[in-house]
């Protein structure tokens, strides 16, 4: 009984710390995209507000200025929609609903550079919050190695669960990975190693059903 009841506290310590871990990094995750929004997508749009009255004001006076900054405008356009697009991808991307996993990964492995070998199992729609977690699980590593690193990434359905592992070649910082509490709240579980060769393995497994 008092073993028992050491491990029920165990349990529930544990889970509590779990749950402190995961609105520690969702208030991170938030706070970042916070900071993208107004030190980038912001303050881009400021400085084309700017440049429009600057434009506006030299239409009449001296036409090809006016041409130039307008040219200039464009691309400054261009790049706040890029910046924009990938914030929102980061949020959660739109691929995931429209053409699924392997779409959402593919995008994102473009996105990164990492050229990145995908086998997902065919056949299936995984719900949308599973799906999810496996993306960004993959994505944190897509996006903590250095561009050019090659990267592998195998999905599998095995006994109910949907089985993940993300392997690159190279060194990465576990603290820069930090989906396990998201996962293991869905009631699966994630391990990273370190292997010969400088290689990183992200392994996960998460239940398909209750």
């Amino acid at each position: 009984m008092v073993r028992a009841l050491d491990a029920l506290r165990l349990e529930v310590a544990e889970l509590r710390a779990s749950r402190k871990r995961l609105v520690l990094v969702t208030d991170a995750e938030r706070r970042s995209v916070e900071r993208a929004l107004h030190d980038g997508v912001q303050q881009q749009l400021v400085g084309l507000a700017a440049s429009l009255e600057l434009a506006a004001g030299s239409v009449d006076a001296d036409p090809a200025a006016a041409k130039r900054l307008l040219a200039e405008m464009g691309r400054d356009v261009q790049q706040a929609l890029d910046e924009t697009r990938k914030l929102a991808h980061r949020i959660y991307p739109p691929q995931l609903e429209a053409g699924g996993l392997v779409a959402a990964l593919r995008s994102a492995a473009v996105s990164a550079d990492v050229p990145t070998r995908i086998d997902v199992a065919a056949g299936r729609a995984y719900p949308p919050e599973i799906a999810g977690i496996v993306y960004f699980c993959c994505l944190d590593v897509l996006e903590s190695v250095p561009a050019g690193t090659p990267v592998a990434v195998t999905v599998r359905n095995e006994d109910g669960a949907l089985a993940f592992e993300v392997v690159a070649d190279c060194d990465v910082d576990p603290e820069r990975l930090p989906l396990r509490d998201r996962v293991e709240a869905l009631g699966g579980r994630l391990t990273i190693r370190s292997g010969p060769g400088h290689r990183t393995g992200v392994a996960g497994s998460l239940p398909l059903s209750g």
